[in-house]
């Protein structure tokens, strides 16, 4: 049973201050599954207290022991991962393969991945009379999202706890049975008292006290760039550290020469996993204007393949949006699309054929789509592909590049020297070509209004980190 009337704190379940409580809503059915204790300012102040406790003996650790204690982290998580994905399936309407493999299975990952990056990092080292030491900032704030809640999670939990951090975590309310399993996780796992400490509730009144609270030294924040300039906002009086990986609207490249089989079925899947809640999804794909009727068709062919049902069916592909705002929110920009005179290749409103309950969504493409147009500029976050043409490859980066955002984008050529020369000149944080293998250390991180700072590998580690110059230390 998971602990849904308390939040963890200094090493242990404890009643919240107040009484408030936010419903937790399978998207699948529409109906509630669980009824979550939400907190506020008083119930910050008690966990600040206590990481700030236990800020001097973890940061003085040994970097061995911190490795170890991530590593033990990532062995109770193995242990427990079907509970761990049945409540992101009850809580996000994910398919049951896609909360094995990705929403839980990266996580263990990315423990494991925060373990070797720690393990190499030199956190003294000489620079020519000088010695830098880097040490742990302080308290972290971690504010996560709903879409993918347990690899949001764990992308920030990971290295912080390696930097040698303290932290104090606020899951989103609309996704939090998972973390409080993970709570239960970091607990058997011996994560000392006070280290690690979870506290659910609103953005208005967690996240927003977090954000403003003397006593957290940086703030790690996940969710929209409207929410992350609130962030920003509340806590500049403090100065602290803010780091943000906000929205995204994802351009991808098909170059004239690509095998459009690859291109599109990549494309396709790749807009469509978790049901478009994805910030890197590529949701504007730019196809060369001389191969439209041949890609129309391709695209019609990939999005038949998808499968919408039961989240805990085999067979499911594509399960609901997360809750009744987002189905919401896809829906009017689905009817925005059809007014701006973009053309329906798919789907459309309402829900799909045979579902008459849930957050469900049409997969819907859309195509004589200009980049001027809402569906082209605004993150939809649901099953939408926009479809672009272009004459020029020039065009192409062109229009990839025209908007506010710069968090991923996608090349596909037959070409490796052209597809990389494409791929130097696009303004995001990751670029993915020809559909590579998953680097779990690669940095991941937005240019503009995708946010700042980075995340995995030895950029989410150093995002954790201060650095001392110690000068005339005998080197």
């Amino acid at each position: 049973m998971v602990r849904t009337d308390k939040f963890y704190i200094d090493g242990g379940w404890v009643a919240p201050a107040g009484e408030a409580t936010g419903p937790v809503i399978n998207p699948a059915t529409g109906e509630p599954v669980a009824e979550v204790a939400w907190g506020g300012p008083e119930d910050v102040e008690r966990a600040v207290r206590a990481a700030r406790a236990a800020f001097p003996a973890f940061s003085a650790a040994p970097v061995a022991e911190r490795v170890a204690l991530l590593r033990r982290i990532a062995q109770v998580f193995t242990a427990r991962k079907k509970e761990l994905e049945a409540a992101v399936t009850a809580e996000m309407g994910s398919p049951a393969d896609l909360s094995d493999w990705m929403q839980t299975g990266s996580a263990i990952l990315y423990f494991n991945e925060a373990a070797d990056t720690a393990e190499a990092f030199g956190f003294e080292q000489p620079h020519g009379t000088t010695r830098l030491r880097y040490e742990a900032i302080g308290v972290a704030g971690l504010i996560t999202p709903w879409n993918w809640p347990l690899n949001q999670i764990v992308t920030k939990l990971a290295p912080a706890l390696a930097a040698g951090c303290t932290v104090v975590l606020k899951p989103s309310e609309i996704s939090p049975l998972s973390a409080l399993l993970l709570a239960e996780v970091l607990d058997e796992a011996g994560v000392p008292a006070g280290v690690f400490n979870l506290i659910n509730g609103s953005g208005q009144d967690v996240g927003a006290a977090i954000c403003r609270h003397p006593g957290i030294d940086m703030v790690s924040f996940t969710g929209s760039t409207r929410t992350g300039i609130a962030v920003a906002q509340a806590a500049a009086p403090t100065v602290k550290r803010v780091h943000q990986e906000l929205g995204g609207k994802s351009a991808n490249i098909i170059l004239p020469d690509a095998d459009p089989g690859r291109a599109l079925a990549d494309g396709v899947g790749r807009c469509f996993i978790n049901s478009g809640q994805s910030c890197i999804a590529p949701s504007r794909m730019l196809i060369p204007r001389a191969r439209q009727a041949e890609m129309h068709a391709g695209l019609l062919a990939e999005a038949a393949k998808v499968r919408i049902g039961d989240p805990a069916r085999a067979e499911t592909t594509m399960g609901p949006v997360a809750c009744r705002a987002q189905w919401d929110r896809v829906q009017a920009m689905i009817a925005r699309g059809i007014a701006e005179g973009a053309r329906l290749l798919c789907g459309g409103t309402g829900l799909p054929e045979g579902m008459n309950r849930g957050f469900y969504v049409r997969p819907t493409i859309f195509v004589d789509v200009t980049n001027d147009m809402d569906i082209a500029r605004q993150e939809i976050f649901g099953p939408v592909l926009s479809v672009i043409a272009y004459d020029t490859v020039d065009e192409a980066i062109e229009i990839a590049n025209d908007s506010e955002y710069g968090l991923a984008g996608y090349v596909y050529g037959r070409n490796p020297d052209e597809a990389e020369a494409v791929a130097r000149r696009l303004r995001a944080g990751r670029i993915f070509i020809n559909n590579p293998p998953f680097d779990f250390s690669a940095p991941f991180g937005g240019y503009r209004k995708s946010g700042n700072g980075r995340e995995l590998g030895l950029f989410g580690l150093t995002e954790y980190l201060e650095v001392k110059a110690m000068l005339g230390y005998r080197n």
